[in-house]
């Protein structure tokens, strides 16, 4: 997969779509049985351009947009959703905000080992006691000089054991709420910093999820992010276009689902199963409308957070949806574990929880819906 990158959309949802037939589908019963990618896969992706995607070339990227982002995720993610997830979670909340608020320095240093894909990108957001309420989050810092101090846990943190570079949120005081939070860049080797755990999940086995410790991890003035107190709008920012990228992920997964219940129906035909499938295929249609129109609000500089909620809900929806009618059209042989069918399902139901669970989006759209300036009949 090395050479140029593709020109538009359209190149690149075809070198993802060969890419994921001839490297990740071959794989993907082992990697959600093993719970890890391969490194043979693992160095193909390196160097497939898809981790410096949505990342200018003069940073060392691939270049594209948010359109072809989605093309590419939502590729892999019909493949093996671990893959597509790794590389969202990279793009999206690691690289994405390093771009927008890094200094050149920091881009320099972070952002360009990121962009050629010689380092992973990881999040560290989550706490056992702040999940969807990130103005609760607990891990502390203090300045000591020109230094920073972090202390804290962190938890469901994707990518960590692979990465090369972590993005870390912390308050320098718990009752600041907001405006006590600030963002780090960890490389992962800094002393005090280590991986708790792995956790092992029910679905998208092969993604890492992991507890990071941060004892005492002492951090340079050059790891801040943005400015001091002005962490959770890099979260927030950077939440926003990972919906995009989940979404791209979960609308993946639905994708294979009807794939893979359209191949049951044309073994066995039954006339019960009919209406079914043309009901997925309606749920497909419908999220993969709204994935695109919010890529589409992104790319055109416009306000998306309203839409990236909308693509979220909808897709994780249509995939789990089309997934549970996968697993009745192709009974019994989808009750095997480890059956396509099965693991679709059990892959289908983590994305209404990751990246904003579902009664979030729902809150940030009906706090939306009813701002002052969209009025009574908006």
């Amino acid at each position: 997969m090395n050479g140029p990158p593709p020109t538009g959309t359209d190149g690149w949802r075809e070198r993802a779509h060969v890419f994921a037939e001839r490297e990740i589908s071959p794989h993907a019963a082992e990697i959600d049985r093993e719970d890890r990618v391969p490194d043979p896969l693992l160095r193909s992706l390196r160097s497939s351009g898809f981790f410096g995607l949505g990342i200018p070339p003069e940073w060392g990227g691939s270049g594209g947009d948010t359109r072809s982002i989605v093309a590419v995720l939502e590729e892999l993610a019909r493949a093996s959703s671990a893959v597509a997830v790794l590389v969202a979670v990279h793009q999206s909340v690691c690289a994405a905000p390093i771009l927008r608020w890094g200094t050149p320095e920091q881009k320099e240093t972070f952002l360009r080992p990121l962009a050629r894909g010689e380092r992973i990108g990881a999040f560290g957001l989550t706490e056992p006691g702040a999940g969807s309420d990130t103005a609760r989050i607990a891990c502390r810092y203090v300045r000591e000089g020109a230094e920073f101090v972090l202390h804290g846990t962190k938890m469901f943190t994707s990518n960590a054991v692979s990465a090369g570079t972590i993005l870390v949120f912390a308050t320098s005081d718990p009752s600041l709420g907001a405006h006590g939070i600030s963002a780090f860049v960890v490389p992962p080797g800094t002393p005090g910093f280590s991986v708790a755990q792995r956790l092992d999940k029910l679905g998208l086995r092969g993604s890492e999820t992991t507890e990071l410790v941060l004892d005492g991890v002492r951090l340079p003035a050059e790891a801040l992010l943005g400015r001091e107190g002005e962490g959770l709008h890099v979260a927030l920012d950077a939440l926003s276009g990972g919906r995009v990228g989940i979404a791209s992920c979960a609308l993946g997964v639905a994708r294979a689902a009807f794939e893979e219940m359209r191949r049951a129906v044309r073994v066995r035909d039954e006339e019960w199963k009919r209406p079914v499938l043309a009901r997925a295929y309606t749920e497909l249609s419908a999220a993969r409308a709204l994935v695109e129109r919010a890529a589409a609000l992104k790319d055109a500089g416009a306000e998306y957070v309203e839409a990236a909620s909308v693509a979220k809900l909808s897709a994780s929806r249509a995939a789990f949806s089309i997934a549970s009618s996968g697993v009745d059209v192709a009974a019994p042989e989808s009750m095997r574990a480890g059956s396509p069918s099965e693991r679709l399902l059990r892959d289908a139901r983590v994305f209404p929880i990751v990246e904003g669970t579902t009664e979030i989006q729902e809150l940030i759209l009906a706090r939306w819906l009813l701002a002052p300036e969209r009025g009574p009949s908006s």
